[in-house]
């Protein structure tokens, strides 16, 4: 476990932990609260609103990296942000997205920007080049191996919302449009 400084404009004294686990990028705010009931959220399509940048992934040939410039510019999906400010503080909340690490800080600042609660976010690796589904099963799998008892996870994606649900994980699908 390596600690990091926040990135700026969080609170002062605020810490993030990061570490390689499972083959994905997780990073903990502190004080790391112990494992145990949680919920799973996907960010893109499910708390943040891509759709302005989602034609980069349009056609046979997507533009990822000019999909992914934009990711700290997102508005945040209001209905979700209320329902992370609704549920049980007892519940930690998991982040688990398929956006590659090198997006990390802008994530993170996005998150703090926009006041939204989270314990943990789960990353892929950069160079993971796997689909999303197949990543999203491995963290989730890494999840319950690490303790976590997942309650409910939040997807759009309804390949990996059948994946999850295939694993035993209760999983409502959320329609972004993304996929249609």
């Amino acid at each position: 476990m390596r600690e990091v400084a926040a990135p700026s404009g969080e609170t002062p004294g605020d810490q993030l932990v990061t570490e390689e686990r499972a083959g994905a990028l997780w990073t903990w705010r502190t004080p790391v609260r112990g494992l145990g009931p949680a919920t799973v959220f996907d960010l893109d399509g499910v708390l943040s609103d891509g759709s302005a940048r989602h034609h980069h992934l349009q056609g046979p040939n997507p533009d990822w990296e000019s999909f992914l410039a934009g990711v700290g510019e997102d508005p945040v999906i209001e209905e979700v942000a209320s329902l992370l400010a609704l549920l049980d503080p007892s519940l930690a909340v998991v982040l688990l997205t398929g956006r590659p690490a090198r997006v990390r800080d802008v994530t993170l600042e996005w998150l703090l920007r926009n006041q939204l609660r989270w314990d943990l976010l789960v990353m892929r690796r950069d160079g993971d080049y796997r689909p999303a589904s197949h990543f999203k099963q491995d963290a989730a799998r890494a999840l319950r191996n690490e303790g976590f008892e997942v309650k409910l996870c939040f997807e759009d994606d309804k390949r990996t919302v059948e994946i999850l649900r295939q694993a035993g994980l209760p999983t409502m699908y959320v329609h972004s449009g993304y996929y249609d």
